[in-house]
C-alpha cells in the first residue's frame, strides 16, 4: 500500500498547481467571483453523500478494511449539510427558484460533476474493500487541497458577512484532522497492507483515474467561475438557461 499511497503524494502535488487554485487565491477577483463555482459543486456534494451510503458502506462486516472504510463514511456523513448552509449564508437562493435549480443542476454546464459522481460509482460498486479505501484515500487528499485553499477565502468573506462557513471553511480542515481514521495508528495499518501485485496495479490504476476525473471537474469549476456574469448577479436574478448558458474556455470531459 506504500506505493499506492507515495502516487497519491505524487498526483496531489500535480492536482494543487491546477489553474482552479491560482484563481481562487487572486484577490484581484471579485470575492463572489471566486466562489462562485458552489454553484456547480452542488451536484457531486450530493451525489458524494449517496456514494458514501449507498456504495461504500457497508454493515455489518467482518472484514478489517471495510470496517475503515465504515468509520471513515459514518464520520463524512453530514457534510451536505454544512455544505447547504453555505450556500444559504452566501445568498445563492435569491438567484434561482427549484425548477430553474433543476434546469442548471441537469444542464451542459454542470455535466462534469455528474459524470464524476457516475463514474466513481461504476468503478467502487461492490468491488474488493481495497479500492474502496484506495479511493477514499485519494479522494480525502484532494479534499485537503481543495478545503485549504477555500478555508482562507471564506475568511475574507467572514470579515464582510460575519458568519461562519463551516463547508469550505476552516471548521471543515479542523474536523478532518480530529477523525479517528485519520489517526496515526489508523494511517500506519493502512500504510503496512500488503497487495498482491494485480491488486495493487489495479489500486494505482484507480488512484489516477481519480486524479483525472477531478481535474476536469475542478477544470470545469474555474471555467464556470471566469464566466460568472458578476454585474448582472448583483443586479437581477439569474434563470437556470442563464447559468446553463454560461461559456466554458476549457470544455472538461470525462473518459470511461
Amino acid at each position: 500500500m506504500k506505493k499506492v499511497f507515495a502516487l497519491i503524494e505524487k498526483e496531489s502535488a500535480k492536482f494543487a498547481q491546477l489553474p482552479f487554485f491560482e484563481f481562487l487565491v487572486n484577490k484581484s477577483i471579485n470575492l463572489i467571483q471566486r466562489l462562485s463555482f458552489a454553484a456547480c459543486f452542488a451536484l457531486f456534494v450530493m451525489g458524494y453523500g449517496d456514494l458514501s451510503k449507498f456504495v461504500w458502506l457497508e454493515e455489518p462486516t467482518v472484514n478489517q478494511t471495510q470496517d475503515i472504510v465504515n468509520k471513515q463514511n459514518r464520520e463524512e456523513e453530514n457534510y451536505w449539510i454544512w455544505f447547504l448552509k453555505d450556500l444559504e449564508d452566501s445568498d445563492f437562493n435569491r438567484f434561482l427558484n427549484f425548477t430553474d435549480s433543476l434546469k442548471f443542476n441537469w444542464s451542459e454546464q454542470t455535466l462534469i460533476c455528474r459524470q464524476t459522481i457516475y463514474e466513481l460509482y461504476r468503478r467502487t460498486f461492490q468491488v474488493n474493500p481495497i479500492y474502496k479505501l484506495v479511493a477514499i484515500e485519494s479522494i480525502e487528499s484532494i479534499l485537503n487541497i481543495f478545503f485549504s485553499v477555500t478555508a482562507p477565502v471564506t475568511q475574507e468573506l467572514k470579515v464582510l458577512t460575519n458568519r461562519e462557513y463551516q463547508d469550505f471553511g476552516n471548521p471543515h480542515l479542523l474536523a478532518e484532522n480530529d477523525y479517528s481514521v485519520h489517526s496515526y495508528e489508523t494511517k500506519e495499518y493502512i500504510a503496512s497492507m500488503h497487495l498482491a501485485e494485480d491488486i495493487r496495479k489495479e489500486a494505482c490504476e484507480l488512484v489516477n483515474k481519480i486524479f483525472e476525473l477531478f481535474t476536469a471537474l475542478v477544470d470545469m469549476l474555474v471555467n464556470f467561475a471566469e464566466e460568472y456574469k458578476i454585474k448582472q448577479l448583483l443586479t437581477r436574478s439569474f434563470t437556470g438557461s442563464d447559468y446553463a448558458q454560461l461559456a466554458c474556455g476549457k470544455k472538461a470531459t470525462v473518459g470511461v
